[in-house]
């Protein structure tokens, strides 16, 4: 919910900003000289500290957008590197340089631009247009701040914005640039092709054994197999657990009665009202013309009930139900104001009240339906009643049975004991690599990283003993034993020959179609002749043709100061293309894409001013870096362990 407050426009260019930086490179900016300062501080950038409180935070913030992207699984470990680190740490000195620079520019956010741009803060204002205070606070508790530290942020941001815009704002884009940019991109060329495929050229390829040998020699990478283990694990989780699990029908029973209230839907009302705005702080003229007002229509809705949807529709000023006839849908008791909501519980169905008096103005109520409260009945829910019971009882389960579980793999000499005592499956797989397979899921147990790295490590490898019980998810340990090893080995040439001679055919035969393409190429730089050539195509940058990328970029890069031009492109696996190029034109402006390219040439060179500045600032600021902290793994209290 506090969605309404980080989206806000002017906040958000300021941190879509500090998106963009680029982990600037300390070298020559970050000193690594001796850092003669306390172990809790990791970095000072002049005289100001990042203390490593700070730098926790922000690793624990990325750790969180991580998780987020990639789920529960994601590995923590991943950001316990110097090079993550490091560019977190970048991060932070970028951002600190320029608050200092702020701070020493004077820039001042007066209370009347902090009040304006809360006050533009979208959901916040009540039916009467008024700032809703109190939602202000609740949605700023929801992320543990308060309005005064808020406040404070959002005053530094606007300050932070200003210089930026500053620096943004002085960016110069030439115009002559931009024009050059055009006319690069409107030009059009006209040109015809004529293929040379390698296929054509494959009964003129002589591939020897020795040829064979010595590609095989030179590409033994290829051939490589990688080393790859079989074992036999088992898995301890809560889910394997409930399977083991019955449930009474005396348990069901008893945890219906207990949580019954879950089960039952309270009494839900739907109204219609018509809302006639009237402040608390209305003179008396307002007032009596507001309550005038409402008894009229209260008159006219007394006459004529069937009309109060017109009615509502016609004079109601609550935006939000107005033009739905003044429904406000079904809600339960104490979704609405208090007076609002005392009333309707009060009506019958189809009554229409008298005026009520509420914060936001004079409303007329009418009670169009009403659901009574239900419970579910014990049948519709004895299913998840069965499995929510079998959940608790398989989390105690796995509590109970971890340690029972660690201690029969460390005591035991195979797993067949573990799984017997515990009533546990035995599983074996092979072909297991040492590095995770990404076209595995990643929830698979023998394909998680963690897993992987205990069933390779020396203890499990060389002595074959069962490994460690490594917790690869929530509630889940494994444990495994290596059954066989291979290490890496290379496949026998003879294996591999056939698959080898293909290739060489392939290398061969195209070079043979390049050979016949450039000889092509020299005899047309004689004497031109477009014999043999397609029809003519004309392409652009602004406008690409049926062409291969690889022949395009080629076609549109190639010299064209004296026409016909040629030019020889390879299509890989395919054969050699000769582009005839026969005719350069400016091409048709396009004033609408010029317009487009200028504000993004306008961007990337006001982006590119905001960079240089900030590596200017930091060079200035003599940034020092405590590079023991930097290049260490976090410590046991660090936010990754």
């Amino acid at each position: 919910m506090f969605d309404f407050i980080r989206t806000h426009q002017r906040i958000m260019q300021f941190v879509l900003l500090l998106i963009i930086f680029p982990s600037f490179v300390v070298g020559g900016v970050i000193g690594f000289s001796s850092f003669n300062t306390s172990q809790s501080e990791v970095a000072k950038v002049g005289s100001e500290a990042i203390p490593m409180e700070e730098f926790n935070q922000a690793l624990r913030n990325q750790l969180d957008r991580l998780k987020q992207a990639y789920g529960p699984e994601f590995d923590s470990q991943l950001l316990n590197t110097p090079e993550m680190r490091k560019g977190i740490l970048d991060d932070l000195i970028s951002r600190k340089v320029i608050s200092m620079e702020t701070k020493k520019s004077s820039l001042v956010v007066t209370d009347e631009t902090l009040q304006k741009n809360i006050l533009e803060i979208p959901g916040l204002k009540k039916p009467d247009d008024s700032f809703d205070k109190d939602r202000y606070k609740s949605l700023l508790a929801m992320q543990g701040l308060t309005p005064a530290a808020y406040e404070a942020s959002l005053r530094q941001d606007l300050a932070t914005q200003q210089l930026v815009n500053a620096i943004q704002n002085s960016a110069i884009t030439p115009k002559a640039i931009a024009e050059r940019v055009a006319l690069i991109s409107e030009q059009e060329r006209d040109v015809q092709a004529i293929s040379f495929k390698a296929k054509d050229f494959i009964s003129e390829v002589k591939i020897t054994d020795a040829m064979m040998r010595a590609f095989y020699d030179k590409n033994a990478a290829q051939f490589e197999v990688p080393e790859s283990l079989s074992a036999e694990y088992v898995v301890l989780s809560a889910e394997a657990l409930a399977e083991q699990i019955s449930v009474t029908e005396a348990e069901i029973a008893a945890h219906y009665e207990q949580n019954k209230k879950s089960y039952t839907t309270e009494e839900q009302r739907r109204a219609s009202h018509i809302l006639l705005n009237l402040k608390k702080d209305a003179g008396e003229a307002e007032k009596k013309a507001v309550q005038a007002k409402a008894e009229a229509l209260l008159a006219d809705i007394r006459k004529a009930p069937d009309q109060f949807a017109k009615l509502a529709k016609d004079n109601s000023q609550d935006p939000g139900s107005a033009q739905q006839g003044g429904d406000l849908g079904f809600f339960r008791r104490g979704a609405m104001v208090k007076a609002f909501d005392d009333t309707v519980f009060k009506l019958k169905e189809n009554e229409i009240s008298g005026l009520v008096q509420s914060e936001y103005g004079i409303h007329i109520i009418q009670l169009t339906a009403i659901k009574p409260a239900a419970i579910k009945p014990l049948d519709e829910v004895k299913g998840q009643l069965t499995a929510d019971i079998k959940k608790q009882k398989a989390a105690k389960a796995f509590a109970e049975a971890a340690e029972a579980f660690t201690n029969l793999v460390e005591q035991s000499d195979t797993l067949q004991v573990v799984a017997d005592k515990l009533k546990l499956k035995l599983e074996k797989v092979s072909g297991i690599g040492r590095e995770s397979n990404p076209a595995l899921p990643a929830s698979l147990v023998t394909n998680n990283p963690k897993f992987l790295k205990a069933v390779y490590s020396d203890e499990s490898l060389k002595k074959k003993h069962n490994i460690d019980p490594t917790e690869v998810a929530a509630s889940t340990l494994v444990s495994a034993r290596v059954l066989d090893y291979k290490p890496k080995s290379k496949r026998a040439f003879e294996e591999v020959k056939a698959g080898i001679q293909v290739q060489l055919v392939q290398v061969e035969s195209l070079a043979l179609a390049k050979k016949a393409g450039d000889a092509k190429i020299a005899a047309l730089k004689l004497a031109d002749s477009n014999a043999g050539f397609s029809e003519v195509k004309t392409v652009s940058r602004a406008k690409k043709a049926d062409v291969a990328p690889e022949a395009f970029a080629a076609v549109m890069k190639a010299d064209v100061q004296k026409l016909p031009a040629f030019i020889g492109v390879e299509t890989p696996g395919v054969g050699y293309e000769v582009y005839r190029i026969s005719k350069v034109s400016a091409g048709t402006p396009d004033l609408l894409r010029r317009a487009n390219e200028a504000k993004q040439l306008e961007n990337a060179i006001a982006q590119q001013e905001v960079f240089s500045y900030i590596e200017a600032l930091k060079q200035r600021a003599k940034v020092v870096v405590n590079q023991t902290v930097l290049n260490s793994k976090a410590s046991a209290d660090a936010p990754v362990q």
